[in-house]
């Protein structure tokens, strides 16, 4: 199976996260302009139905002044009771502002406007046969007779005013009907968009959803395999440094006995042949008297170079393996060692050691002496100082070695990278006895090395 590039299924894995909210965005942009024209329509529905309304009422007001008109005209000429006129001529007076808001509702309608017309001339008409409708002073029968007459002859036009009267109400109330089902319809669609658009909103939420949560899962699990990754890794470093540290422990304590070794070697082998040549320089002097001052000289020479041979084979032997070390402990090697380095470098030296000396392990032993003298020397090298102090303590059950000097102290960057050998060395030395190990520059300058150990890692061990 082909395995995806990490970096190709990261682009996919973002585009199927940014691909559903820009989906989402854009689905949203549609359906408020979808919406915007469906309330457009709306909009215009409503003004149609308003429209018709308004249409409808004119018409009907208008109507209904026609009637009250031709009804008080009437009674006026079947009863003759000026009451009717009163109701007649203010009717006639709102006939011609009903006419007006016809046509207002109406507008620029053109074949609204030609029946308009058609309905003020013939309003025009009837009015005018209303006002030439003459007084009724007497009740005869003759008078019933002439005003029926002018009843009958203002019906045709009553009659045509109604006619198209009703064909605009019944045009008025098809429109409406329409504009009303029309409307209905755009509201069904609306109502339609809106759920629709509610539905896919909510499914493009649940996927995105489900993509966040898928994404979230991978970084999960990513996470997961980047901690177990580390903590595999963190072991692996832990089994190599320990390795490396029981191999430099093992390198440490096989060239100490090397040390040992060649020690013993140039103390017994050289000291024994150096001394044999002094004794046999001594004879062969005794043997050989001379008064030759050349002689002489060459015999003083012989046993000043076998001398220095001596001190040379000596101070070899000590810096190899401290003879006191074996032979008086481990408090007067480390007492000897601090006072010789000293004497060669001109410092003054103070030190606080304890009078009686436990039992201590000669790996051991070797170890913390190797520790104080590595101290000893960087103080020498690059310390510039002028005092030291060398403190032993045995508390409790804690080893505590302490070496103080008064010099320029240690740079903050060495402190931190641990780049210097010596540094290392120790701390090495010190985490393979067990202890812990402190290096302190204090503000009043000067360098403080602390090592505190375990007592019981440096006593040696009693036989059951």
């Amino acid at each position: 199976m082909m395995r995806i590039p990490r970096r190709w299924s990261e682009r996919i894995q973002s585009r199927y996260i940014v691909w559903p909210p820009l989906l989402l965005i854009g689905f949203l942009a549609g359906l408020f302009l979808l919406v915007a024209a469906e309330q457009s329509r709306l909009e215009s529905a409503n003004e149609q139905v308003r429209d018709s309304q308004r249409r409808a009422q004119s018409l009907s007001e208008f109507v209904g002044l026609m009637i009250g008109t031709e009804t008080a005209r009437r009674g006026y000429l079947l009863t003759g009771d000026p009451a009717y006129l009163r109701p007649y001529r203010i009717r006639a007076i709102d006939i011609q502002s009903a006419l007006d808001r016809v046509r207002a509702a109406y507008g620029d309608s053109g074949g609204a406007a030609q029946q308009i017309n058609q309905l003020r001339r013939l309003t025009d008409r009837q009015l005018a046969q209303l006002e030439a409708t003459p007084a009724v002073a007497k009740r005869d029968r003759l008078a019933r007779i002439e005003n029926i007459e002018r009843i009958a002859a203002g019906k045709p036009t009553m009659d045509a005013i109604m006619a198209i009267v009703g064909a605009m109400q019944l045009r008025e109330t098809a429109s409406l009907s329409a504009a009303t089902q029309r409307w209905r319809a755009d509201l069904r669609w609306s109502h339609r968009f809106t759920a629709a658009g509610a539905v896919l909103n909510i499914a493009l939420v649940l996927m995105a959803i489900r993509l966040v949560r898928g994404d979230l899962r991978r970084r999960t699990r990513r996470a997961a395999d980047l901690l177990h990754q580390k903590l595999s890794l963190e072991r692996q470093v832990e089994e190599r440094t320990h390795d490396l540290t029981a191999l430099s422990t093992h390198l440490q304590g096989v060239s100490e006995q090397e040390k040992s070794a060649l020690s013993r070697e140039l103390h017994d082998e050289l000291g024994g042949l150096l001394v044999a040549a002094r004794m046999d320089l001594s004879w062969l002097q005794q043997r050989l008297p001379t008064s030759d001052p050349g002689i002489e000289q060459r015999f003083r020479r012989i046993h000043e170079s076998l001398s220095a041979g001596v001190d040379l084979k000596r101070r070899v032997v000590e810096e190899l393996r401290p003879t006191l070390l074996d032979n008086m402990g481990l408090f007067a090697a480390l007492r000897w060692q601090f006072k010789e380095t000293c004497r060669r470098s001109g410092l003054q030296c103070t030190e606080t050691i304890p009078a009686e000396e436990p039992h201590f392990d000669p790996a051991a032993a070797i170890g913390l002496f190797r520790i104080a003298q590595e101290a000893l020397t960087n103080v020498l090298k690059h310390a510039a100082a002028k005092s030291a102090h060398m403190a032993v303590a045995v508390d409790a059950d804690r080893f505590i070695l302490r070496i103080t000097d008064d010099g320029k102290g240690i740079a903050a960057e060495r402190m931190r990278t641990i780049g210097s050998h010596g540094l290392a060395s120790m701390r090495h030395r010190v985490t393979a006895l067990g202890g812990t190990w402190d290096l302190h520059c204090p503000e009043s300058g000067g360098t403080i090395v602390t090592a505190s150990f375990p007592l019981a890692r440096l006593l040696l061990a009693e036989p059951a």
